[in-house]
């Protein structure tokens, strides 16, 4: 029997777990290890500051779905691991693998600039966002300016701009929209870039809501410091600021960096080839956000990055369950597909509105891509969050 540990138990590594079990049957042995007993749909987060999503709407016990698919699931932080031993080590005893699936997510660099940490807000997890909602109520009784946006060296600017346009609608729901200045920071080179390299008429159309919603932004800027009332801009432009919310760089998690054998990035991600199999060993795979993921552009002037978002860590689950299966098989010929090359497949909430962001591939060049507006209601986006908890509790992760 072949054993295979999957560290990391979140898109890429919940997909690959179930796969390879799927696909294996009985001939493959699959223990899955993660420090949190619960799945999340992350994309919901930036609903539950504003109460539309709790977090027991958007989570479930993930132990509960990989033990009726055969999946044993261990529920421990895993601290490293020995490549030339072939074993993990966690706070909860060792375990030999045969594979290992590298799927850890990522780690938020919070002191990507003083005061980041201690000043603003981050949507990124549940704590930080029910921290929002506490402060937004407060908020509520003393308006003042909104700094919302992303640092330099960010790459998940998709969520920001959604956060944005959240609580746009949300200021408004409270009336208090005149009281407020709302400003939009980001690194990239222009609205839209998204770190994919922008999409067709994305930028008009995102100065448009920017006009539309009078709110003020400023493109190629980082952080310099934030304070308790301000923003400090790596221009040198100071920004009042009563409510701030900034999307920081991720890097690679502990588990990769006390790891040497992994051979990790500066930042902490693993280099894989297209395969997604370690340049170094062949029995070590990564998926998702753990991968080292290149650049197929240089940003103007402030650095940021490429995001990494469920889709395509969902779909570097599937490639490395099929290719794991193969090679135990014994078959040589495997799927090959980098990171950029994965179709692009995402649904901006825009405040109870939505943009359609679909292409065929996230990196030019693409055959096809295109921006849809839904100016009327996010049916699209709560409609995938329905079809996504479901198919993940019922463990369906052989569905698109």
């Amino acid at each position: 029997m072949t054993t295979t540990v999957v560290i990391g138990g979140s898109f890429a590594g919940m997909t690959a777990a179930l796969e390879i079990k799927r696909k294996g049957k009985k001939e493959h042995k699959v223990v899955l290890i993660d420090k949190s007993p619960l799945f999340l749909f992350i994309p919901s987060l930036i609903w539950v500051p504003f109460g539309r999503r709790e977090i027991k709407d958007i989570s479930f016990r993930k132990e509960d779905v990989l033990t009726k698919k055969g999946v044993e699931f261990v529920h421990a932080e895993a601290l490293n691991v020995n490549a030339k031993t072939q074993t993990v080590y966690t706070e909860k005893g060792e375990f030999k693998y045969d594979n290992l699936v590298v799927a850890t997510g990522p780690k938020v660099k919070y002191d990507v600039a003083p005061g980041v940490e201690e000043f603003a807000h981050y949507v990124g997890t549940p704590n930080g966002a029910m921290k929002i909602r506490k402060a937004l109520e407060e908020f509520k009784k003393n308006p003042g300016p909104i700094v919302i946006g992303a640092t330099q060296n960010a790459g998940c600017m998709g969520a920001a701009y959604e956060f944005l346009f959240n609580i746009e609608k949300w200021l408004r729901e409270q009336n208090i929209r005149k009281k407020v200045d709302l400003y939009w920071i980001t690194p990239e080179d222009y609205l839209g870039h998204f770190g994919i390299g922008g999409m067709p008429m994305g930028e008009t159309m995102l100065k448009t809501f920017m006009k539309m919603f009078h709110i003020h932004y400023r493109t190629e800027v980082g952080v310099q410091e934030v304070k308790e009332n301000q923003v400090i801009l790596s221009s040198g432009e100071v920004l009042p600021s009563a409510f701030t919310m900034l999307m920081p760089p991720f890097v690679g998690v502990d588990f990769v960096t006390n790891s040497p054998d992994l051979k990790a990035t500066a930042a902490g991600y693993i280099p894989v080839g297209d395969d997604y199999r370690h340049q170094d060993y062949a029995n070590i795979w990564a998926a998702g956000i753990a991968i080292d993921v290149k650049l197929p552009f240089t940003p103007k002037s402030v650095p940021f990055s490429s995001p990494k978002t469920g889709y395509p860590s969902d779909e570097t689950g599937k490639i490395v369950a099929e290719n794991i299966i193969r090679v135990s098989k014994g078959e040589t010929k495997l799927i090959k597909k980098a990171w950029g090359r994965i179709p692009g497949l995402c649904v901006m909430d825009a405040g109870k509105k939505e943009v359609l962001i679909l292409s065929t591939s996230l990196f030019k060049p693409r055959a096809f891509a295109i921006m849809i507006p839904n100016v009327f209601y996010d049916f699209n986006k709560v409609l995938l969050e329905k079809y996504f908890l479901w198919k993940s509790k019922k463990g369906y992760a052989f569905l698109p």
